[in-house]
């Protein structure tokens, strides 16, 4: 079946938000909308909209022009089996110690690795990203320096992927939050296939705003791979919620946001213990200070 997508862009988040909301309404009927930052260092939002038949035309351009927003382009896509496509693009990856893969490629796991099953149609966690893959590598990193952690959190999870990898390196169970129940759906079914019920235990959550995270706390090690501006606005709840001497590891930046997040952090007695780019993304890991 042919789908449709109209994009557009604003100058502010208000704005884009206030569209978003404004676009649900339109005859006919969007069965899907997007409102996101654009993560370039413009500050600009783009807004979508995804329909099964072909949107009005005239009710778009009256719509963005209403909102102060340049013209909607409207695209159509072809039906498309997405998950063959993800199947055939994303290959396994081998981050340090740890090998993601889907199970069509379960054949290929190499000795001595450890396997992290994320299923095709799950594709954003898979590990593919720079900031995926950034984690993984901070984690590994940490195990090689001899760090041992005994109270691990993974906020903003997605897949669980960062979670499920601290679970497997250490054998105390590990909280994976994530703001959305789909993502949080995605990670239990994640967790279950990876033999870790039970081990990772996966909750809906705004950053540590949850009883079992509050309880839990203080972590030896935070996982946030997130955006810049959630980063920067959770780095005073950090600081409260790792033990002296625990590390935080975050990413979701490109390389030119990393030294602000980094100073953010040391302003909050969290500092920078490494920092790794990968393409145009920066992994950051911090240590808060012993005292």
């Amino acid at each position: 079946m042919t789908t449709f997508t109209a994009f557009t862009t604003l100058s502010d988040k208000t704005s884009a938000e206030a569209l978003g909301e404004a676009l649900e309404d339109l005859e006919p009927e969007p069965y899907g909308v997007g409102v996101f930052e654009i993560e370039d260092g413009s500050g600009m939002w783009e807004v979508g909209g995804y329909f099964m038949e072909a949107p009005d035309d005239v009710g778009l351009a009256l719509l963005a022009a209403a909102h102060k927003a340049k013209p909607f382009v409207v695209s159509e896509l072809p039906e498309t089996d997405w998950v063959a496509k993800v199947r055939r693009e994303l290959v396994p990856v081998a981050a340090g110690r740890f090998y993601v893969h889907g199970s069509h490629d379960s054949e290929t796991v190499p000795d001595g690795v450890e396997p992290l099953l994320i299923e095709a149609a799950m594709a954003f966690g898979t590990g593919h990203h720079g900031t995926t893959q950034g984690c993984l590598r901070a984690l590994d990193r940490l195990i090689e320096a001899g760090v041992v952690c005994h109270n691990v959190a993974d906020i903003g999870c997605g897949t669980a992927v960062l979670a499920m990898a601290a679970a497997r390196t250490w054998p105390e169970t590990v909280l994976a939050s994530d703001m959305d129940q789909v993502a949080v759906d995605v990670a239990e079914a994640n967790v279950a296939a990876n033999d870790l019920a039970g081990r990772v235990v996966c909750v809906e959550a705004m950053g540590f705003d949850h009883p079992q995270l509050r309880a839990a706390a203080p972590f030896d090690l935070v996982f946030a791979n997130i955006l810049k501006q959630p980063l920067i606005d959770l780095a005073p709840d950090m600081a409260a919620h790792l033990v002296p001497g625990g590390f935080a590891v975050l990413s979701g930046l490109l390389n030119d946001q990393g030294d602000e997040v980094a100073g953010v952090y040391a302003q909050n007695g969290i500092n920078t213990w490494h920092r790794e780019e990968i393409g145009d993304w920066t992994t950051l890991t911090l240590q808060k200070s012993a005292s």
